[in-house]
């Protein structure tokens, strides 16, 4: 890097649960600046989970986010002109920016009338450790596993 890293703005907790973890979720969740709308897709999806599972939707989205945190990913290094996929540990930044953008990104593929709806399906779904999101986690920790020979080329 050449320049100082950019400072992390602090984020303010969302008004509901008093989580900035929440407010990151919804930042993600967001298109064109819309926060109002990602914060009643979010609450409403947190309703629908409490509706479906009948736990607290809060405590269920937790565990979901969790049971999709991956811990070891692949990253790519050029050695002598090959391309290796060498395993690697996760940052916990990292870890958290991932399960997020996985859970939001899988939601909006699946089907379902609305955005709550998809993300509260997807929700329960990874929560019980099944889901699109959760396959994309365990992909990556297989294919993390298949290439552990090259561990020995980690920086």
């Amino acid at each position: 890097m050449r320049k100082t890293q950019a400072k992390k703005l602090p984020l303010a907790p969302d008004p509901k649960f008093n989580d900035k973890l929440v407010t990151r979720f919804v930042n993600n969740l967001m298109w064109q600046g819309k926060k109002s709308v990602s914060y009643d897709i979010f609450y409403s999806a947190i309703e629908r989970v409490n509706k479906i599972t009948g736990d607290d939707g809060y405590e269920i989205w937790k565990k979901a986010l969790a049971n999709v945190t991956p811990s070891v990913e692949v990253r790519s290094r050029r050695i002598g002109g090959a391309t290796f996929q060498i395993p690697a540990e996760v940052r916990p930044d990292r870890k958290v920016s991932l399960s997020i953008k996985w859970l939001i990104r899988y939601s909006r593929e699946r089907n379902g009338r609305s955005m709550a709806d998809k993300l509260a399906n997807e929700i329960v779904a990874a929560a019980k450790g099944e889901g699109a999101a959760f396959k994309k986690k365990e992909d990556t920790h297989r294919m993390a596993e298949a290439n552990k020979a090259f561990a020995h080329f980690r920086v």
